[in-house]
């Protein structure tokens, strides 16, 4: 999940049958303003001063570890809050936790005080009351939240967030490849099948559940169904074998002729990235739209690499921040989580040269002073022409993608 100096982000383009599709579900209307307890701001900020917010978060990134690093002196400095934190390979383990301190009667002195989640994990401690909030949209820098051109800062997976989290960076599946191997790549699903066909062995993507192997799954969903109204709906066994049909049709005609004929997967799209790099690949993948231009400035990946988006759309989504409904630190927390909202939060994030995660922010509505933070110069490996947002099907698709994925191509 991740990612304007001058950002490739992009609004939310819902074409009519999409939004049919969304108002289907009930979920295209722009949700309420929600209040938090009555609780007044400066009372928020007070009681934070000399808590410890240990804020579990992914840490398979040096730039984005060094980034909380920055954050975290940033609001120890300014509210006298320490940010502690916790490194995470996994978002489910976190989840696993606050249900385990429920199940166990720790309702108000859990370990979490923050999480770094979207997708399932929400759904899933939603669901089940795991969460505190409402709170999201009484944080103060929300005001600057782009919710009529970025839809999805009030849906995650198409589940309404109700205030339940605060959105925190945008994402979009992006490929990318480098011009003087592939200078007119696939840009579409079918597309990529004729490629990998005439290019047997050098196309491949990430072993399901990893999140990216997922998501180019569910990208091959979207695209071989017409009617994708069900999909923005809770899962069933019936819309999965219905609109599961294409789907592993397809893959059944792709495996053959990826690397190692579809009997081995890379594990991540790091693993993906460097073998694209080595010439092992022709095409890689990713969530970041910025990640190719993070890697050039890295001198990680040629400067002859470029990044693309199918012609029709990529799934897109937004990540966010939570908080456990037995944090001990809720107010440190809101505190983190408001300051990571802010102009100059989002603005360092975008930099590619600090992360390159591009901002949930309405940047043209912002005062021309945090405007101004925003502006830059386009990079090579920057997504050259931004193509429409998809959204995510409906969180309760995933599992039951992923168990299907494992069970005909896993062994």
């Amino acid at each position: 999940m991740t990612q304007p100096t001058t950002t490739p982000h992009r609004t939310l383009n819902l074409s009519r049958r999409q939004t049919l599709a969304l108002l289907g579900a009930g979920i295209a209307n722009p949700l309420p303003l929600f209040a938090q307890t009555g609780t007044a701001w400066p009372a928020i900020e007070a009681k934070a001063r000399g808590q410890t917010v240990y804020f579990n978060a992914w840490a398979g990134s040096e730039q984005i570890n060094a980034y909380l690093q920055w954050a975290g002196a940033q609001v120890q400095s300014r509210y006298g809050v320490k940010l502690e934190h916790v490194k995470i390979s996994d978002t489910a383990e976190v989840v696993k936790r606050v249900r385990a301190e429920k199940a166990a009667g720790k309702l108000t002195d859990g370990t979490v005080d923050l999480i770094w989640i979207n997708g399932e994990n929400f759904l899933n401690m939603k669901r089940e009351a795991m969460l505190f909030g409402p709170f999201a949209e009484s944080l103060p820098s929300f005001q600057y939240v782009d919710v009529a051109g970025k839809p999805t800062t009030r849906l995650d997976f198409s589940e309404p967030v109700e205030g339940m989290e605060a959105p925190w960076g945008m994402a979009q599946l992006t490929f990318f490849a480098d011009r003087k191997r592939v200078p007119n790549p696939p840009r579409s699903m079918a597309a990529l099948l004729d490629f990998a066909k005439a290019n047997p062995g050098r196309i491949t993507y990430p072993r399901p559940p990893n999140f990216h192997g997922t998501t180019f799954v569910k990208q091959a969903l979207v695209e071989l169904n017409g009617d994708r109204a069900a999909l923005y709906r809770p899962a069933t066994p019936e819309a999965l074998a219905k609109a599961g049909a294409p789907l592993w049709a397809y893959l059944d005609a792709l495996h053959p002729h990826l690397w190692r004929a579809g009997k081995q997967f890379p594990q991540n799209s790091a693993a993906m990235r460097q073998m694209m790099s080595d010439g092992e690949l022709l095409i890689a993948l990713t969530f970041n739209p910025n990640e190719a231009a993070n890697e050039i400035a890295a001198k990680r990946l040629a400067d002859s690499v470029y990044s693309y988006q199918l012609t029709s759309g990529t799934l897109g989504n937004t990540h966010f921040l939570a908080i456990p409904f037995n944090a001990k630190a809720k107010e440190g927390a809101q505190v983190l989580a408001n300051f990571l909202l802010s102009p100059e939060a989002q603005a360092r994030k975008a930099d590619i040269a600090q992360w390159g995660d591009p901002t949930v922010l309405a940047v043209d509505k912002l005062p021309a002073t945090e405007r101004a933070r925003f502006a830059g110069a386009a990079l090579p490996g920057q997504v050259e022409q931004v193509m429409p947002t998809i959204p995510e099907p409906h969180g309760s698709w995933v599992d039951p993608l992923e168990r299907e994925w494992l069970k005909r191509y896993g062994a």
